[in-house]
């Protein structure tokens, strides 16, 4: 039991996500001040605007350098099939108690298959899951009484249509919720 305990202690906690940069991040990031300045935080104001392509998973820090060839090599694997734009903003989902922007990218999932195909790591103690239900998350775990002001506040902010790029990313999250981000790749 000890020894367990002082294993887990080494683990790390990664994941993989496409984070949108340009003028949609700068509506996001609008959109998450505003929401926190008017509603208080919930649940997404803990992370970056992203679309989450791994569920967390725990491994050393020194397998650092596994994830990051991976992704390396999936994404090069990729690069002569990606389609433009590399992932699509289907719409904006105002539902009472999610609201996301809707993603679509096969592309994206087949890349994300591929990584966790070839990143073999001894010292990983969980599987990687892969997300298929492709969404970047603007609000959710808030009062039922706030769903009129987040939807009134994404829709002045938020145009799902604006100009974005996307970037791949590895990143460690820290027990204190900070975040490291190992390596970043253009899509």
């Amino acid at each position: 039991m000890v020894k367990n305990l002082i294993y887990n202690l080494m683990l790390q906690e990664f994941i993989v996500y496409a984070c949108p940069v340009g003028e949609l991040n700068n509506q996001l990031e609008q959109y998450f001040t505003t929401t926190r300045a008017e509603c208080s935080e919930n649940a997404a104001h803990k992370y970056m605007p992203h679309c989450t392509l791994t569920g967390f998973f725990h491994d050393q820090l020194t397998a650092v350098p596994i994830y990051i060839q991976a992704l390396d090599t999936a994404l090069k694997n990729a690069r002569n099939k990606s389609p433009s734009p590399p992932i699509v903003v289907v719409n904006m989902e105002l539902k009472t108690d999610f609201h996301y922007l809707q993603l679509k990218s096969i592309w994206l999932e087949k890349l994300i298959a591929n990584f966790a195909n070839i990143a073999n790591s001894k010292t990983r103690i969980d599987e990687l899951r892969l997300k298929n239900n492709l969404h970047l998350s603007l609000a959710y775990k808030f009062p039922s009484e706030q769903q009129q002001t987040l939807a009134k506040i994404a829709k002045k902010i938020i145009n799902s249509q604006a100009e974005v790029l996307w970037e791949l990313r590895f990143y460690e999250r820290h027990p204190n919720n900070s975040w490291t981000c190992h390596q970043s790749w253009k899509l």
